[in-house]
């Protein structure tokens, strides 16, 4: 027996191991579908009918403050708004603080492209795409330039590195395209 043991641990050892490569996560994307905002807001959208709207809570909220929330992906997007009153100098400051924001992830990021949609309703959104491990991956604003101010920034509740979450990301920025185009102002 002692000898069968030693000559398997002998047949053993000159064998080389070889790691397995690493795994990625399995992620099942739903099919995209949308729903309309029913909440009192100054604005209104359709969003994902696999996310769920929730009041902001942070410390430092104010009305009209939401997250759209993906339970499934780990996914939050934050929206602020604020009312413009037909004050320039508030809206050059709220675009100022959006970009300031934004650059805030050039320390991690290795690109930010930034590019403008024309929606339905006329107004110009600014949407900037940040690559790299940066916390938020998709950020945007949009504004009547006038009355309404609407920033968004993409976030993950997960330490998954961003290359792994790329379809997700992928589909969220879909949606967060979708809900700008749907956008309208009450």
């Amino acid at each position: 027996m002692w000898l069968s043991l030693l000559a398997s641990m002998a047949a053993c050892a000159g064998e080389e191991y070889t790691p397995k490569p690493k795994g990625y996560n399995r992620i099942d994307l739903p099919s995209q579908s949308y729903q309309q905002l029913q909440e009192a807001h100054p604005y209104t959208f359709e969003y994902s009918q696999h996310a769920k709207i929730r009041p902001d809570s942070s410390g430092i909220a104010q009305p009209h403050w939401i997250n759209i929330i993906y339970p499934s992906l780990g996914a939050n997007v934050q929206l602020t708004y604020k009312q413009l009153q037909s004050n320039p100098k508030m809206l050059n400051d709220l675009v100022e603080d959006a970009r300031k924001l934004t650059a805030k992830h050039q320390i991690k990021a290795y690109a930010i492209e930034e590019s403008q949609i024309k929606v339905p309703t006329g107004d110009i959104a600014a949407v900037f795409e940040l690559e790299g491990e940066v916390p938020s991956q998709f950020q945007f604003y949009v504004t009547d330039s006038t009355d309404h101010f609407l920033r968004g920034a993409l976030y993950f509740r997960t330490a998954t590195q961003n290359d792994s979450l790329a379809p997700v990301i992928e589909f969220v920025k879909k949606d967060i395209v979708h809900l700008l185009n749907t956008l309208e102002w009450k």
